[in-house]
């Protein structure tokens, strides 16, 4: 009780105090003091424990308007020395202000970088930055940002061009950089210097603060109390539920309190679960600790005295004070980078920023967070103390880093984060290099954290711990400081440059030889490996240092004498790293073709083998910029190339080669999957450029400084081939072996991979340095060769091409030069074809290709071929020639080896007797020796000097003497007659004239330059005849086969025909039945006019339906008495034509809903699939599902995609989501009875029969009151039988089938739980019938579609069942009750004294009442035996409700237009006139409500637009009822469209006409309808006023650039967590409202759930269906109910025709409105649950997400 009074006195006492406090007098009085840091704490102490933290609940609201009174107003009047207000506006406007934007971003804002000028990807504008630069007409990248980063405009060097806004743009006065403390008096200069010193340094020793009961020297207070906090800190190792389920256990508070501590914790880092004394503080913790220390170590708990925690809280508000302070003006923000950077007195590292910096991994998230945004509104935006900042950062760097390691924090709250705004400024990161030399501070500090190592100091990733992977995940973080350092090239060179980049290339070379070897494999023999190897690691490892590998060469590229070095290093590095490999390897000599060579003895099979080996591969890059700078040819001498031991460079790559074709041949599947990966990345496009196009270097830049003979020996002997090429009669010994089958396949494999190496190490040369190309034709070729296999889209390109470090593929540049863009349609996305011009680069060996790539590209090109009628011939293109380093490699064609090797390959395929060569091999020998011919002509075309590359002439030489094997040239053309080799023909022929071209080319260079071509020419025209002549034959034969084979097939059929004539007679019969039966149809003559309702309705004949059951295949006719027939059905709420979502869902207990009001806000929608079953059929379906849904719960608990609970199932057939059936009924026989009474007539016998209805309903009930007033019993008319019962027409499985549809629609249009006698039952199968009516009707008019004849049939069966059903459901009913629908939906049009409460006119939707009253007539006609005509009551029914309907729209009908007053026709005016009359009579009842309106062409025209919706509705109401076909006009858009819908539904064209003509029988109605008070009431504007027609509901409109869509987001913050940033803002594109999906904070109970905030909008918004875009994901999310949900595509663009979905590409989008249009027809034609069923089924994965959580 105590503490409760004191609690309630301690505001009074401060506001005593408060009161008695001035700010001037505190102020001045620190300005005489001498000790001003003693005072202003002594201040401090006083009174920041009085303001804050005072009780469990934080207020914060007068907490901060407290400390702006009591702490910062004063120091604010201290710094100005007068009113803050003026003196800080003065300051402010002498102030330039900064070039510099510098505003920080908020987690999920856009941001903008430009693709063409930014220095780097890290530069980024903010949205209003970026619309006014010239970047917006440039290709940009739009992203979200993480949070924490600042936007770049105003830095010159972030950007090559365009570096300010219109807003920053400098002025040219202020180009004189004078000191911005120039305009500060020296005296405000000390007084800010010492409020600055006092408030920073209070608090960083607050926020550095780590005693828990104390509080630092000079801010102990004056009275102490007993008030503890239980501290709860965050970090990233527990989960929300673990804390969620700790608290609930330890503070005894519920699952919500709870959720809100965990929201709070996880963002501000920290947050009191419990205050009191320090006992009751410590219960809590113990609690906690002991809770969470099980799994991992304990959440971090601390118990802190009240004081410390509000010194604390303060701390962080004088930060933020700072922060607001120096935006007034740069002088201050210069003042206070200079007291946050002066040293202590302690000397190194001990100024109030590094302080900050060092205990950073000590602090909690919340007050990281301020004082980094202090450090970029500060230190940042000063470019002369950012540099100083940086050197401190980087002095600390490795400190920082190694508390990184340690801190349980993400990095986005580390200050290791700020490195990305220092180390990417060119000149600071040259700077950073050269005095702090920060490249080696960086890989050193890396490779320290990497301490696993083999014996050969080799790193070993082996088996890494959960502890280990953690670290080694955070340790990549230094590999991206290092690529920012090194992200943009230095152009001019300083010496001290230099010697600082080669000390660190050699810190990056000792961490690449531990790389060199790491994770070798050695094969497995026998039995399978037991344990997968370890080898993500390695590979993660190799991927983050890909780029900076690149990098380090770029960096090289631009200096000679720093190229000479770094060559010279790496080459020592590598033979450090061969001398400890070639021991105990023993020599060998190979010898072959009269050459032999000296190597090693090594089995790739048998020994050690790694695919790591980065120091090689950077050797081979920086071999090839010796030749791209030219600097082999300019100083050769500096370089140590003559000491270069070509077999040596050669060794290890070609290991891995060999490697990868060994895998390829299958001789390592025991080694499992692990190495299968990593042969996969080596050639994956993220790694390759580092890997195995290095390799591939490496193999060309030894090959061309070695005899060609001796490579390809040693080639042979690595690839495990030597012993089969060589042996003296290998041609003929090798195919008698009989050899192990498995063994021939892996030789064949070998063999091939080992042709296709050669190939590769001779033909590409498309890298700048090995062959004269420029530096785009190697990404045109990568785009073509990807681009021949298939088109492509533009996102799949890019991720086919290698990114540099800025995520540039460069493609950009060239695409448009090799292919052509074709736009999408509404699905799918744009593609790139090849440009057919381009079509003859290709190489079907390309070095890029996968296998499956490769088959593909094959068969695209040959079939394309095909199609221009060319021969099929695929040979190799033309290559660029070599520069001369790599000059010799083309010797490697025409050497004999390689002739020997070829030749033994054609010999084996001329005599194919055993397997032991394949298809394959032989199409790679082909194509080498296409390579070495198209060479020679080359060489032939360009030198005018006689060259050395005489290939022709070695083909055709035979082998040596005792062999005397044939010459290629020969076996060439032996093979071109081989019939088993058909495929490879004009590949053959094509090599064949090549070779003859060669040789008169030779010939003619021979013998005299002035033969004319024309030789060649002739002897290629005579080949080219012989083709085509070839060509005609094989297709003349082809005819001629096809011909033959279409006489068999009709002879058979003719014979088929004959033995079953009389099948074909009989459905011949039934064909020309039928058209006969249509011709009855149409109207012949205009008299025979169809009319679908009345008296005069037209009679159709008769004809049987007979239908299949899907099911059981057997067929059935309708009939009343017949087995039951049904139609799978899906039953729906909606509100997709509500014009009022702001109306309380009703009370499904007590709500009636027997009158539907016009704006339709919930209605009842039922739709169908059109697919047939026996009632039978489906129950038995039925059933099973629900049997295996109960058998598979008790095995596991997944959702599938339909409910079985709710009745649901899939369609058999179709698997379409369906919910019920309905049954099929024939149409009811209207009777043609003569008894047609006119309106006067009707109206009185049907008030007679509602009176003996009225009494006979009455004598039901048990008698209530005795002094019942006694009523004179009105007599029944004789011809109606009150008591009478009538014979159920229909057949026990139909009644049993029209209870259920009717309690299925029921159940789901009420949410009820089904019960078959409720009364309302037939009321909502009604009101399913007419909303589904006028939904399909809207549906017609949006898609401009004619009323009938355009609908699918699945829609035309489901409204004539409905409509069927419908008549048909009342004798599924209590009749009393039907008929007490009837009396009640009578008396809204003719007043009925006995029945009380009936609606106003304007609160009835008149399609719906129709619908109603037609269709619970069949209850009273049944009773009827005068012969009344059921088309008679029809008729005067439905003229009734379109007079009613009528008075509804002019009463709503606004006030008129001005417009032209039309000239009308005579017709029209009779309407115009009727108009008149009638509004007038209106307003004698109504009275002033109505407006007074004198154009009746505007009254007209209201009735005319506004009744029209209805018409077209009854017309398809009556036509699926009585089953009259419609007229042939109505089946097209056609003018005079209303006379024959009038016409159809005998209506007069002028509608007036059925009031005036009635005028005295409808004028009391009329008064009755305009007298009640509701009208009045809504006219004045008590209730909802529809006005007609209404119009169609679409999806609210979406901004055309996506951009607009993420700001407004970013700016949308979570209603529930207090100015919260939402994490993922989603937008209902029903009703626009923006939701914070996903997240605890919007959870709220729905049915005793807890559901996500899209779920609940989804009830209160589209009655369990919603339409959202999850806006910074740019993915579309439809839910249905709480289980079910789908991802959509979203409508939104990019120029390539693409979706971005989770905006990982970043290109700007636009929004596609025929996309847009198409959700939102889904949307209208209520098929979204249809659609979420379908993705459902089709991706299981969908299932398994927790949509009711969204």
């Amino acid at each position: 009780m105590a503490a409760a009074e004191s609690d309630r006195e301690v505001p009074s006492a401060l506001c005593t105090e408060f009161l008695n406090f001035s700010v001037k007098d505190t102020a001045s009085k620190w300005l005489q003091v001498t000790d001003l840091y003693k005072e202003v704490y002594h201040h401090l102490a006083r009174y920041v424990p009085k303001i804050y933290c005072l009780g469990p609940n934080l207020n914060p609201q007068s907490e901060d308007l407290l400390a702006q009174m009591l702490l910062q107003a004063p120091l604010e009047w201290y710094l100005c020395g007068e009113d803050p207000s003026t003196g800080l506006a003065k300051l402010e406007q002498n102030n330039q202000p900064s070039q510099l934007c510098g505003h920080v971003f908020k987690v999920g804002e856009p941001t903008y970088s430009c693709r063409e000028c930014a220095a780097d990807p890290t530069c980024v504008l903010c949205m209003q930055c970026f619309l006014g630069s010239v970047h917006k007409e440039h290709r940009y990248r739009m992203t979200t940002s993480g949070g924490g980063g600042f936007c770049d405009c105003g830095d010159t060097e972030a950007w090559k061009k365009g570096p300010y806004c219109q807003k920053h743009e400098p002025n040219i006065s202020d180009s004189c950089h004078e000191d911005p403390l120039a305009h500060l008096s020296t005296d405000m200069i000390a007084r800010c210097y010492n409020v600055f010193s006092i408030v920073l340094k209070y608090a960083v020793d607050m926020l550095t603060w780590d005693k828990e009961d104390e509080l630092p020297p000079g801010l102990e207070p004056p009275d102490r109390s007993d008030s503890y906090y239980c501290m709860l800190f965050n970090d990233e190792v527990h989960t929300y539920e673990q804390v969620i389920y700790t608290l609930q256990k330890a503070v005894n508070c519920t699952q919500k309190e709870a959720v809100s501590f965990a929201t709070t914790v996880d963002r501000d880092g920290r947050k009191s679960v419990r205050f009191g004394d320090f006992a009751f503080c410590e219960l809590a913790k113990s609690v906690i600790v002991r809770n969470t220390s099980r799994q991992s170590k304990p959440l971090r708990v601390q118990v802190m005295h009240s004081s410390v925690v509000a010194h604390q809280c303060f701390a962080l508000k004088a930060l933020h004070w700072l922060g607001h302070v120096i935006g007034y003006s740069d002088a201050l923000r210069r003042i206070l980078c200079q007291v946050g950077l002066e040293r202590g007195p302690e000397g190194e590292n001990s100024s109030l920023v590094d302080t900050l910096m060092l205990c950073d991994s000590k602090m909690w998230k919340g007050a990281r967070n301020v004082y980094h945004q202090l450090f970029m509104s500060s230190l940042l935006m000063d470019l002369k103390y950012k540099k100083l900042f940086a050197i401190q950062f980087a002095k600390n760097y490795r400190r920082l880093q190694t508390d990184f390691m340690e801190d349980d924090h993400e990095r986005v709250v580390s200050v290791t984060s700020l490195s990305v705004q220092l180390f990417t400024v060119p000149t600071m990161a040259r700077m950073l290099i050269t005095e702090e030399n920060l490249m080696t501070t960086i890989i050193r500090t890396f490779v320290d954290h990497l301490r696993h190592r083999d014996l050969q100091g080799r790193f070993q990733f082996e088996r890494y711990t959960a502890q280990q992977a953690f670290k080694f995940r955070r340790v990549q973080s230094l590999i991206g400081d290092l690529k920012y350092v090194l992200i943009s090239r230095p152009t001019e060179w300083s010496d001290q440059l230099r010697e600082k980049f080669l000390e660190g290339l050699d810190t990056f070379l000792e961490l690449l030889k531990c790389m060199q070897g790491m994770d070798p494999v050695v094969r497995q023999v026998g039995q399978h490996i037991e344990m997968e190897p370890e080898w993500e690691a390695a590979f993660t490892l190799q991927m983050k240092l890909t780029h900076i590998i690149s990098m380090i060469q770029e960096w090289c590229a631009t200096d000679e004498r720093v190229l000479i070095e770094a060559y010279k290093k790496c080459l020592t590095a590598l033979t450090h790293c061969h001398s400890g490999f070639a021991d105990g390897e023993q020599p060998i000599t190979l010898s072959m073709c009269g050459h032999s060579v000296d190597t090693i003895r090594y089995c790739v099979s048998q020994e050690k083998v790694s695919i790591h080996l980065p120091v090689s591969r950077l050797l081979a890059g920086l071999h090839v910029l010796l030749s791209k700078m030219e600097v082999a040819y300019r100083f050769p001498e500096q370089l140590p190339l003559s000491e270069l031991s070509p077999p040596m460079l050669i060794e290890h790559p070609l290991r891995c080669l060999v490697l990868c074709a060994q895998v390829h041949a299958g001789m390592w599947r025991r080694n499992g999957f692990s190495l299968v990966n990593q042969i996969y990345y080596y050639h994956n496009v993220k790694c390759r450029v580092e890997m195995f196009d290095k390799d591939l270097i490496m193999l060309q830049a030894g090959a061309s400084m070695m005899d060609p003979n001796h490579f390809l020996m040693i080639v042979l002997s690595r690839f495990e081939l030597y012993h089969i090429f060589s042996s003296a009669d290998c041609r003929k010994r090798y195919n008698r072996e009989t050899a192990n089958k498995d063994v021939v396949q892996q030789n064949n494999t070998l063999t091939e991979e080992m042709l296709h190496l050669i190939m590769m190490v001779v033909g590409e040369r498309f890298e700048a340095g090995i062959g004269q190309v420029e530096g785009c034709d190697e990404i045109k070729r990568e785009i073509l060769h990807q681009l021949c296999i298939r088109p492509m889209a533009h996102s799949e390109l890019v991720k086919a091409l290698p990114e540099n470090e800025n995520k540039e593929t460069g493609m950009e540049r060239v695409i448009d030069c090799v292919a052509s863009f074709k736009k999408p349609g509404v699905t799918g996305r744009g593609l790139y074809e090849l440009r057919p011009e381009c079509a003859k680069q290709f190489n079907l060996y390309f070095h890029h290709y996968s296998r499956a790539d490769q088959s593909k590209a094959e068969e695209a090109q040959r079939k394309l071929k095909r199609q221009n009628g060319e021969d099929t011939a695929l040979p190799p293109p033309v290559l660029p020639p070599f520069c001369p380093l790599f000059a010799s490699l083309v010797n490697i064609l025409q050497c004999d080896v390689l002739l020997g090797m070829l030749g033994a390959v054609l010999q084996w395929a001329v005599e194919p007797s055993a397997g032991h060569w394949s298809e394959s091999m032989l199409q790679r020998v082909l194509h080498l020796i296409g390579m070495a011919l198209l060479e020679e002509r080359q060489q032939l075309e360009n030198s005018s000097e006689d060259n050395d590359f005489n290939f022709t002439l070695k083909m055709s030489r035979p082998g040596e003497a005792p062999s005397n094997t044939a010459s290629v040239l020969a076996l060439l053309e032996n093979l071109q007659n081989a019939p088993h080799l058909e495929v490879h023909k004009d590949m053959i022929r094509w090599l064949l004239k090549t070779e003859a071209g060669i040789k008169t080319l030779r010939e003619r260079s021979a013998s005299t330059s002035t033969v004319t071509a024309s030789g060649s020419r002739g002897q290629e025209e005579t080949a080219c005849d012989k083709d085509k002549a070839e060509r005609k034959r094989k297709a003349e034969m082809a005819r001629l086969r096809r011909e033959k084979v279409m006489a068999q097939m009709s002879e058979m059929q003719r014979h088929f025909i004959n033995e079953n004539k009389e099948l074909f007679q009989q459905s011949l019969e039934e064909l020309d039945a039928s058209t006969s039966t249509s011709l009855e149809h149409s109207p012949t003559s205009s008299d025979a006019a169809l009319v679908c309702v009345g008296p005069r309705r037209s009679r159709p004949r008769e004809k049987r339906q007979v239908v299949t059951c899907i099911l059981c295949q057997e067929e059935q006719e309708i009939r009343a008495d017949g087995k039951a027939m049904v139609l799978a059905a899906f039953v729906q709420r909606s509100t997709v034509m509500s014009k009022n979502r702001k109306r309380p869902p009703h009370d499904p207990k007590r709500y009636d809903p027997l009158f539907m009001h016009p704006d339709l806000s919930f209605g009842t929608h039922t739709g169908s699939c059109g697919h047939i079953m026996h009632s039978h059929c489906w129950q038995r379906y039925s059933e099973a599902v629900q049997a295996k849904e109960q058998r598979r719960q008790q095995r596991l608990r997944v959702h599938t995609s339909y409910d079985v609970g709710n009745g649901e199932f899939l369609c058999p057939l179709c698997e379409c989501l369906s919910n019920t059936v309905i049954p099929l009924l024939p149409r009811t026989k209207g009777s043609s009875s003569c008894e047609q009474p006119g309106l006067g007539q009707w109206l009185k016998t049907s008030g007679q029969q509602i009176k003996a209805m009225h009494s006979a309903h009455r004598k039901l009930q048990p008698v209530s009151t005795v002094e019942e007033t006694v009523e004179e019993e009105c007599p029944a008319p004789e011809v109606f039988t009150v008591n009478y019962i009538p014979t159920n027409p229909y057949s026990s499985t139909i009644k049993e089938m029209l209870t259920t549809f009717g309690t299925a629609t029921y159940k789901v249009g009420l949410k009820v739980h089904p019960n078959e006698q409720d009364p309302r039952i037939p009321i909502m199968c009604w009101g399913s019938c007419a909303y589904t009516i006028q939904s399909i009707e809207r549906l017609l008019v949006d898609e401009k579609k004619p009323l009938f004849g355009s609908l699918p049939c699945r829609q035309d069966e489901c409204l004539s069942s409905l409509a069927r059903f419908g008549s048909a459901c009342w004798t599924a009913a209590c009749q009393p009750t039907v008929q007490g629908h009837f009396i009640r939906l009578v008396a809204a049009l003719i007043p009925d004294p006995l029945v009380e409460a009936s609606p106003c006119i304007l609160d009835v939707d008149m399609l719906h009442l129709l619908v109603s009253v037609v269709l619970s007539y069949g209850s009273v006609h049944s009773q009827d035996s005068s012969g009344l005509s059921v088309d008679a009551v029809q008729l005067h029914l439905f003229h009734l409700i379109t007079v009613a309907h009528m008075v509804q729209i002019l009463l709503t009908s606004g006030p008129e237009e001005v417009t032209m007053e039309q000239e009308s026709g005579e017709a029209e005016r009779g309407e115009e006139e009727g108009a008149c009359r009638l509004y007038n009579t209106l307003r004698t009842h109504v009275g002033s409500s109505l407006p007074e309106v004198g154009s009746g062409w505007h009254l007209w025209r209201c009735v005319k637009t506004g009744i029209l919706p209805y018409l077209r509705g009854a017309a398809l109401f009556f036509h699926h009822l009585n089953g009259v076909p419609a007229p042939p006009e109505l089946h097209a858009l056609c003018p005079g469209q209303w006379e024959v819908l009038c016409g159809y539904l005998s209506l007069p064209s002028n509608l007036l006409q059925l009031f005036h003509s009635q005028q005295e029988l409808l004028e009391p109605l009329l008064h009755g309808w305009c007298t009640h008070p509701g009208v009045q009431q809504t006219l004045q504007g008590g209730g909802v006023l529809v006005s007609f027609p209404r119009e169609s509901n679409s999806l609210i409109d979406l901004p055309d650039d996506y951009s607009a869509l993420i700001n407004q987001a970013s700016s949308f913050t979570c209603p529930k967590s207090g100015g919260d940033k939402s994490r993922a803002p989603t937008l209902c594109l029903v009703c626009g409202s923006m939701l914070c999906s996903q997240s605890y904070c919007c959870q709220t109970e729905l049915e005793g759930e807890d559901v996500g905030a899209c779920t609940a909008h989804t009830f209160a918004c589209g009655a369990g269906v919603g339409i959202f875009l999850r806006v910074r994901e740019s993915q579309v999310l439809f839910l249905a109910g709480k289980t079910k949900g789908c991802f959509y595509a979203p409508p939104y663009l990019d120029d390539y025709g693409e979706t971005d979905q989770g905006l990982r590409r970043g290109n700007p989008l636009h929004l596609c409105h025929e996309r847009y249009r198409k959700i939102q027809k889904l949307w209208r034609q209520h098929s979204i649950t249809e659609e979420i069923g379908h993705a459902q089924e089709a991706n299981q994965t969908l299932v398994g997400i927790d949509w009711q959580h969204l």
